[in-house]
């Protein structure tokens, strides 16, 4: 197993979903930098966290000088896009990623395009919640993708683009 590290547009989302559980079936230890945890609001998330963190497999990473240095590079980089520029949370945790070599669970287009965007964030692996729950059905966790991504979208309400759901063969999903 791996660990990973998941922004605030990720968790939001994810504790929402009835199987937001699945994830410790995937990742041994989902950290959390500390100005995603400082953004979190909703009670639901914080209790999720709390009860994860008790058990050991959610833990807090500290923000060094180094590290914030590094993400206000990334805001600074992600303003020339044509999307949206990247959250100082968001970029804090693909420089977490990139050192600490963990997976960054993201929705956050600004994170994918700044991959392209700098060379050397280029190999961080970044997922959105449709690739965890592919990754859950490829390893036997998710018996049916479909209707798990279905019931994700029901439950969360997030929504994916023609160009991401036809990377898994989907033209649309109802």
């Amino acid at each position: 197993m791996t660990s990973s590290i998941a922004d605030t547009s990720f968790l939001v989302d994810w504790v929402r979903y009835s199987g937001r559980d699945l994830l410790f079936k995937y990742y041994d230890i989902v950290y959390l930098s500390e100005s995603v945890l400082d953004e979190v609001r909703s009670e639901a998330t914080l209790q999720w966290i709390a009860s994860w963190m008790v058990e050991g497999r959610v833990k807090v990473l500290e923000e060094t000088l180094d590290v914030r240095r590094e993400a206000l590079r990334i805001v600074e980089a992600s303003r020339v896009l044509p999307v949206r520029s990247a959250d100082y949370p968001e970029a804090v945790c693909l420089v977490m990623g990139r050192l600490y070599d963990l997976h960054v669970l993201s929705e956050n287009t600004a994170i994918f395009a700044v991959k392209e965007l700098i060379p050397e964030y280029s190999g961080v692996v970044v997922l959105r919640a449709i690739d965890v729950l592919y990754n859950l059905a490829s390893r036997g966790f998710i018996s049916d993708f479909v209707e798990e991504l279905r019931r994700y979208i029901r439950e969360t309400r997030h929504t994916y683009s023609r160009a991401i759901l036809r990377r898994y063969g989907l033209e649309q999903i109802e």
